[in-house]
């Protein structure tokens, strides 16, 4: 990336200029307030889950241009993960210019809203197929309102989507697995959530991660005073 006329532009060889790729178009995402409590819980509990390992890129609501030279073919999942990547070209070029990458995403997951159901279930999902995304995941938090269903995972097969076996759980929860992540996805309440059959626990988000390190302060720092109190008292029977 180099900087041209106060933009930060990329070479492109098909065309021989100079390209802006922008990180935004400038406009709100359609209802990101709806969808905003899901998405901050979705990204950061897999950023925690894959946080060991520098292979894996985990993002979302960005612009993935898919073909060099042309900054309006693009597309913005919700939530999307890459395998097997360094992350020097989302660093460098602050988007995913997926000639850079050298791949698509494994892995795309959308949130079913009022305004973007219809385009995941038809134009996202055509070109989802088309780029070669392994797996497309749609998660409804209404249960079924958006995307006539809680939750649809589909694998690519032969440029096809063909939809995963889903579970449905007496209490109404609805899960499958995604190959790809090696973890079960599960509606659960109207949340998306991860659950690591390997580790046999759920994943937990930032919120729940705070929550639990909060509580073990909590309880050490409880019995560091108990403690106290223990040494004082036994000071006193002593005479000291």
């Amino acid at each position: 990336m180099v900087i041209k006329n106060g933009l930060p532009v990329t070479y492109s060889p098909t065309t021989k200029t100079y390209v802006f790729y922008p990180e935004t178009d400038g406009m709100p995402m359609p209802d990101a307030y709806y969808q905003s409590k899901h998405f901050l819980g979705i990204l950061p509990a897999l950023k925690l889950y894959f946080a060991s390992r520098d292979d894996v890129v985990i993002s979302g609501n960005i612009f993935i241009y898919y073909e060099e030279g042309d900054n309006q073919r693009r597309v913005v999942p919700d939530c999307f993960v890459v395998l097997g990547v360094g992350k020097e070209s989302f660093e460098r070029n602050n988007t995913y210019l997926m000639w850079d990458v050298g791949k698509q995403p494994d892995f795309v997951l959308e949130i079913g809203s009022p305004a973007t159901a219809r385009t995941d279930l038809t134009r996202k999902r055509d070109l989802y197929a088309r780029l070669g995304i392994g797996e497309y995941w749609r998660f409804d938090p209404s249960g079924g309102e958006h995307y006539n269903a809680p939750l649809v995972g589909e694998r690519l097969v032969d440029g096809e989507y063909r939809e995963f076996r889903m579970n449905r759980d007496e209490d109404g929860g609805v899960w499958g697995y995604s190959p790809a992540l090696n973890l079960e996805l599960r509606w659960v309440d109207g949340r998306l959530r991860f659950y690591d059959p390997a580790g046999d626990r759920w994943l937990q988000n930032m919120e729940e991660t705070d929550a639990a390190r909060e509580f073990e302060r909590e309880r050490a720092d409880s019995a560091e005073a108990r403690i106290a109190e223990m040494e004082a008292e036994l000071r006193r029977l002593r005479g000291e």
